[in-house]
């Protein structure tokens, strides 16, 4: 599907000049040409860049500007500034309200492609990444993984899981929940950078589950040690009670006296060590298999698969 863009200028020259360039590249691209006219498009179309005069009828290009950062439901929309205005405190005052990027008139048709590209690609990459980690997300993870299948590299998936996450989230609250997330997303990092050398990959499928790619002859390892450094930090959220009672206690709705057992982790190893992997599909399925063997035990474990094909 063709990205969206809205084009806001009160030139309709300048806008039709803009609008035909951006067409034969392949955009969808819609003409407005007051500010609020801009505004009711952007809610209409919800377009992935917006590119923005700033002498603007009605509402001038900065103030369109400020009301579309200021909407939460349009973080992911870009927005470049396109204007003859190429005054430094013009520039500062766009980039403050978080204008992506500042094109000043007259510019060459490569020069507003190059812009659009790179904002476009810098936003594809941005709705990629886990919001609360940075990690890449599942789009990311599942081109690694391909990509790797395609290239015929040797890899090992490991399929990282919490356990008694929500017990957790639920009784110390959900800023402890993000901060458990966080200080994982960290060990996991920290292994794939200590065991997985420059081809290491890290990604967060969403929650409190995660990925990592190593080569397939340090994946125990990287287990193992995942599984140790999580049990010694994830003891910082508990008190000294929690630890020694090795659960915490609380009650239900009906103030029955009720126990959860602390959080633990759950790896499951995929490995080309073993089998050739016909496809994505497979390899996430023996993961997420070996992820639900390794939540048998009671503690923060790890199992791969053995089995050749």
């Amino acid at each position: 599907m063709a990205e969206k863009i809205l084009v806001v200028d009160d030139d309709p020259d300048i806008a039709k000049f803009i609008q035909v360039t951006l067409e034969k590249a392949g955009y969808d691209v819609a003409v407005v040409h007051d500010g609020r006219d801009a505004l009711e498009a952007v809610d209409v179309r919800r377009p992935d860049l917006v590119l923005l005069d700033i002498m603007l009828p009605t509402i001038d290009g900065f103030q369109v500007a400020s009301e579309l950062r200021r909407r939460a439901t349009l973080t992911g929309t870009a927005i470049i500034v396109v204007t003859a205005r190429g005054f430094t405190e013009d520039r500062l005052r766009g980039l403050a309200l978080g204008v992506d990027d500042y094109i000043v008139k007259p510019f060459e048709p490569e020069i507003l492609l190059a812009r659009v590209r790179a904002a476009l690609r810098r936003l594809s990459e941005m709705r990629s990444l886990s919001p609360l980690t940075g990690l890449p997300g599942t789009v990311l993870i599942e081109q690694e993984i391909r990509e790797h299948l395609r290239c015929g590299d040797a890899f090992a998936l490991l399929y990282v899981d919490l356990d008694h996450f929500k017990a957790l989230n639920d009784t110390k609250g959900w800023d402890a929940g993000n901060r458990v997330i966080l200080a994982t997303a960290s060990i996991v990092e920290a292994a794939v950078a200590r065991f997985g050398g420059p081809d290491g990959f890290v990604g967060h499928i969403g929650g409190d589950d995660f990925v990592a790619l190593v080569p397939p002859e340090v994946a125990e390892e990287a287990a193992r040690w995942i599984c140790e450094r999580f049990d010694e930090d994830v003891r910082r959220f508990y008190s000294p009670e929690e630890l020694e009672r090795g659960a915490v206690q609380t009650t239900d709705r009906r103030g029955e006296p009720i126990r959860y057992p602390l959080a633990t982790v759950s790896l499951g190893i995929a490995t080309t060590a073993v089998r050739r992997f016909a496809d994505f599909g497979e390899v996430v399925a023996v993961a997420t298999e070996m992820k639900s063997a390794a939540k048998r035990s009671e503690r923060s474990s790890y199992a791969v698969d053995r089995r050749a094909g």
